[in-house]
């Protein structure tokens, strides 16, 4: 009911004070709703104050007339004054002014309200005048006979007009300054917010991942200790056997050391040399002999190079598969380009699903594939990028990445069948690479139906991996890439099994 101080806007265009509507809202901070006190709209947060400069300079402007209000100095009741004689000293309505003489030294202005203080100190005459030069009031006397002639001066009223013209441009000027400065505090309130937000995420995606490490080294750990203790056994069990033999063989030792002895102790020449010809005692302890060397040579010791083995490719599986060039990343929105898609491909509508059809009858353009293939939407071609897909069990599927120019006719149009693409497929559960028509099968048997591609654009590098836990990596492409990147995909039916292939994008922006 009254003139707006600092008046705000709110979302559903009304107006108030900013203390009044701030108070308003901090007594309903109880009941977590804000409403507008007109149209009782309801806010879940509170808005943002929207400042409204022009209501502002209005309700400037209304306070400013209010305040310099001047009345008709002759009417008994308040009534506006229209003009003030700073001869005379008085403020005039327009039926007064009228009546007033207007003799040429009288001087008329715009109603001032303190007309009685408007006094030259110098000349004690009205102060109407405004010298430019010297910014100062000045009277009638000081400009025609004082130390103001010939100075450049003007009434009160156009001076005064011309400096709130002036002054209202440095309002219009500091106002736009103050929007300018909150709306970056808003920025910077709002960035403050996102970086918090993102923090809370990244220390949720270090805890997990370091998690997930430390349970795969305790069983890394497990596993090459009973690798160890596996070893040590076998070792004791095959020593222990050795040395049961090596017994056994000293006790048939210490018999024919018997022999020999008695043998020696012989007096009688002839029954010395047909004994000792009969025994053959001397041929048998040289084979005897020789089978305790190969007995000692088969002994065994702790293979140590084994078991690092082990541990450095269990280790670098963790760290391929435990999420480590993931985690700190989105993945990428991949969309299928329908206006790509061959024939016999059959896109869903949510652009994310490619499957082996019969009956699709697209408009053939240039861009489309004579091939069951489809492109993504977007090209990468900078940065690092993964995305996630599953691939059907039946049917014939292909998954990898290819440049825009590939050609779209003719069996180079194949995905991997040219240098201008990469991919993997999966034919009776093993998995192959494909390049340049180069076919590489790899040693992995297939485990499941959910993969995962990475891209590193300015490292030229594509890895395949099995989404699992932990993952399995399956091949990395390292080439140098000379043009953008899309995913691309190719579905085909198996003839032997009749499935019809088909791939599903996973990965979208969380």
């Amino acid at each position: 009911m009254e003139i707006y101080t600092d008046p705000v806007t709110l979302p559903c265009g009304h107006s108030f004070c900013r203390d009044c509507i701030t108070q308003t809202w901090d007594h309903q901070e109880h009941i977590r709703t804000h409403k507008c006190p007109e149209c009782m709209k309801t806010y879940q947060r509170r808005p943002e104050l929207k400042r409204n400069p022009r209501l502002h300079n209005i309700a400037e402007a209304l306070r400013e007339q209010e305040e310099t209000e001047v009345f008709c100095t002759h009417c008994h009741s308040p009534v506006p004054a229209v003009k003030s004689c700073l001869t005379c000293e008085i403020s005039m309505c327009y039926d007064h002014l009228r009546k007033h003489a207007k003799p040429v030294e009288h001087m008329l202005a715009a109603p001032i309200a303190s007309l009685g203080k408007a006094v030259c100190p110098v000349h004690k005459k009205t102060l109407g005048y405004y010298c430019t030069q010297d910014s100062t009031c000045i009277c009638a006397t000081c400009h025609l006979a004082g130390e103001h002639i010939g100075h450049p001066v003007e009434p009160l009223d156009e001076a005064s007009r011309k400096k709130k013209e002036k002054l209202r441009d440095i309002l219009e000027k500091v106002t736009s300054e103050i929007q300018e400065a909150e709306k970056r505090a808003q920025s910077l309130k709002d960035h403050k917010r996102h970086v918090e937000d993102k923090t809370a995420s990244v220390i949720v995606k270090v805890v997990t991942l370091i998690s997930g490490i430390r349970r795969q080294l305790d069983e890394l750990e497990n596993k090459v200790l009973s690798e160890i203790s596996k070893q040590e056994e076998q070792i004791s069990k095959s020593v222990s056997n050795i040395i049961w033999q090596l017994e056994i063989e000293k006790n048939k030792m210490v018999q024919k050391m018997c022999q020999i002895q008695k043998l020696c102790d012989m007096t009688d020449p002839l029954s010395f040399l047909r004994d000792v010809d009969r025994g053959d005692i001397c041929k048998e302890t040289d084979k005897e002999r020789e089978g305790a060397c190969d007995e000692d040579n088969a002994v065994k010791d702790l293979d140590d190079g084994v078991i690092l083995q082990t541990l450095f490719t269990d280790l670098s599986g963790i760290l391929l598969g435990s999420d480590i060039w993931f985690s700190m990343q989105e993945p990428s929105d991949i969309l299928l380009d329908i206006n790509t898609a061959g024939n016999n491909v059959d896109i869903a509508d949510d652009m994310k699903m490619a499957c082996y059809s019969q009956n699709q009858e697209y408009l053939q353009t240039l861009e489309r594939f004579e091939c069951s293939q489809v492109m993504s939407v977007k090209n990468l071609s900078s940065g690092r990028h993964y995305w996630e897909v599953e691939v059907s069990s039946a049917g014939w599927w292909m998954v990898g990445v290819c440049y825009p120019s590939i050609d779209r006719r003719g069996i180079s149009s194949w995905i991997g069948n040219n240098k201008k693409s990469w991919c993997l497929y999966r034919s009776n559960n093993v998995y192959c690479v494909v390049h340049d028509s180069r076919v590489t099968p790899l040693p992995q048997k297939s485990s499941c139906n959910r993969l995962r591609i990475h891209l590193d654009f300015e490292a030229g590098q594509l890895a395949f991996y099995e989404k699992r836990n932990p993952m399995i990596h399956l091949y990395t492409f390292t080439t140098t890439f000379t043009e953008p990147i899309r995913a691309a995909f190719s579905v085909c039916e198996d003839t032997v099994y009749h499935g019809n292939g088909w791939v599903k994008i996973i990965s979208s922006l969380r």
